[in-house]
């Protein structure tokens, strides 16, 4: 009984020292990483991208995403269109950008990183929300928007957005938008801002 009870008190001691330490893996920690692992990513490389049409202000590309669920990019005005599903280009989402210029490409850059939310169904990944870093420039200021598509088929929409340099969790955010909001989203309604604001224009 006493070696029980002195076993029983050394547990609870160390218990609160790996809580005071911080090692202890809280239930939404644990969550995390399990989302985190329904992650895949995929590059935009507009060379490898094939050209739908051709304007004075920017070109409309058809780019590699996941299998069956391609990726449409097109730029106009100084900003950036990008959709992704099956027949991207036919989407909402293929209409929708931000309203400062913005562009996915980081200076100048011709490759942008596009991370899609993902579930298997019958052997295959099929993505139900992507989301893209723009970066974002009005009236002098700079900032980083991270912009949550919807994806369901045919059928793609923003669903939400995050001001990734007001929120130090901007990806949380943005991940916890696509998977509890993104596949009941109504892609008649406007996306909304989540999290801090302020920092970056959007």
């Amino acid at each position: 009984m006493v070696l029980d009870s002195i076993r029983k008190l050394r547990g609870i001691a160390g218990v609160a020292a790996l809580a005071g330490a911080g090692l202890i893996v809280s239930a939404t920690a644990v969550n995390a990483v399990t989302s985190f692992q329904k992650s895949l990513f995929t590059s935009i490389d507009r060379k490898a991208c094939t050209t739908l049409r051709t304007r004075p202000d920017g070109n409309a590309y058809l780019c590699p995403g996941l299998d069956g669920f391609p990726i449409y990019l097109a730029e106009g005005d100084g900003r950036t269109f990008v959709a992704g599903g099956a027949e991207p280009d036919k989407t909402r989402a293929a209409l929708q950008t931000l309203k400062p210029f913005n562009t996915p490409f980081l200076h100048s850059s011709h490759r942008a990183t596009v991370e899609w939310r993902f579930t298997i169904k019958e052997k295959r990944k099929v993505p139900f929300a992507m989301i893209v870093r723009y970066f974002t420039e009005m009236d002098g200021r700079k900032g980083e928007v991270l912009v949550v598509t919807r994806i369901a088929g045919k059928e793609a929409c923003h669903a939400g957005y995050v001001d990734a340099l007001a929120n130090a969790n901007a990806i949380v955010l943005a991940r916890r938008i696509a998977d509890e909001r993104a596949r009941a989203f109504d892609c008649q309604k406007e996306p909304t801002i989540e999290g801090e604001r302020g920092k970056s224009p959007m």
